[in-house]
C-alpha cells in the first residue's frame, strides 16, 4: 500500500514550483531544488534517518529537465521508493538521466517557444488595439498551464507505480536499459553543445593540409570528445571546484584563439 497521499504530491510539486530554478548552480544544477521538493515526501518514506539521508544524496547528483514537465519524473520516481524502498536508489537516479533530456527537448519546443510564441503574439496584437481579451486569454493559458504542472506529477506517480508493478522481477534489466538510454543522451549532447575545432594547416612547400578535415575523418567531433573527456577527468579528481575549472576553459580557450590553435 502507498505510502504517499494526493496531498503529499500536492506538496511537493507546490514547493518544486516555487523553487525549481532558485537552487540552480553550475555542478549539480537543480539538484538542490530537487531535495527540497521531495523531502517531505521522502520522510514520510523511510523512517530510518540513515535511509533517508542516503536518498537524499542520491537525489542531489546532477538533475536538469523544463522545469513544467520535470514533475513527471519526480512522481514518476516517489512511485519507486514509496513501493521499493532505498532498494531503488539505483533505478531512480537512471530514471531521472534518461528522462530529463528527452523531456526537456519537448518541454523547451513546445512550451517555451512554440506556444508562448504564437499565443503571445495573438494576445499583444489584441494589447495593441486595445482589446483586453488579448491579455485575459494569456492570464487564462497560464493558469491551465499552472494545472497541467500540478497534474502532472500524479501522472508521474501513477505511471510509476505501474511500471514498477509491470516489470516486477525484470527491474535489473530495466535498470541496465535506463542506465544506457541515459549515457546516450549525455553523449549525444557532446557533438552539439561543446564546439571545439581548430584551423590549423600545415603547410610542407606546395603541399597543405587542414588539420580539422583529417581529425573529423578520425572520428567525428573528435576534439568535443577529448575536450569533455579531461574536463571530467578533472570534475572525478575533485583536485578542482566546478568554478575554477570553468575559468581554466575560459583561459584555455583564450588562448587557443590568440595562438590560433583553436578556431
Amino acid at each position: 500500500m502507498s505510502k504517499l497521499t494526493k496531498k503529499d504530491l500536492n506538496k511537493v510539486v507546490r514547493r518544486w514550483m516555487l523553487m525549481a530554478v532558485n537552487t540552480f548552480n553550475y555542478q549539480s544544477q537543480q539538484a538542490g531544488s530537487v531535495v527540497f521538493s521531495l523531502k517531505p515526501a521522502l520522510r514520510k518514506i523511510y523512517k530510518k534517518d540513515e535511509e533517508l539521508q542516503e536518498s537524499i544524496q542520491n537525489h542531489f547528483k546532477f538533475f536538469n529537465c523544463m522545469p513544467w514537465l520535470a514533475p513527471l519524473v519526480l512522481g514518476a520516481t516517489l512511485a519507486m521508493e514509496d513501493r521499493d524502498g532505498i532498494k531503488a536508489k539505483d533505478i531512480v537516479q537512471n530514471t531521472k538521466t534518461s528522462l530529463m533530456g528527452p523531456l526537456s527537448g519537448v518541454g523547451d519546443s513546445i512550451f517555451w517557444v512554440l506556444i508562448p510564441t504564437i499565443l503571445g503574439s495573438i494576445a499583444g496584437y489584441m494589447a495593441i488595439d486595445h482589446n483586453p481579451v488579448g491579455v485575459i486569454l494569456w492570464m487564462i493559458i497560464n493558469i491551465v498551464f499552472m494545472f497541467l504542472r500540478a497534474k502532472a506529477i500524479h501522472i508521474g506517480f501513477n505511471q510509476g507505480t505501474k511500471l514498477i508493478t509491470t516489470f516486477g522481477d525484470k527491474i535489473s534489466i530495466l535498470t541496465e536499459c535506463a542506465s544506457i538510454l541515459g549515457l546516450v543522451v549525455v553523449g549525444a549532447l557532446v557533438p552539439s553543445v561543446v564546439d571545439v575545432s581548430t584551423p590549423l594547416i600545415i603547410e610542407r612547400g606546395e603541399l597543405s593540409m587542414e588539420i580539422q578535415p583529417l581529425l573529423d575523418s578520425i572520428l567525428p567531433a573528435l576534439l568535443p570528445v577529448i575536450f569533455t573527456y579531461l574536463i571530467y577527468k578533472l570534475i572525478q579528481s575533485k583536485k578542482m571546484g566546478i568554478s575554477l575549472i570553468i575559468l581554466l576553459v575560459i583561459i584555455v580557450s583564450m588562448l587557443g584563439a590568440w595562438s590560433g590553435l583553436l578556431g
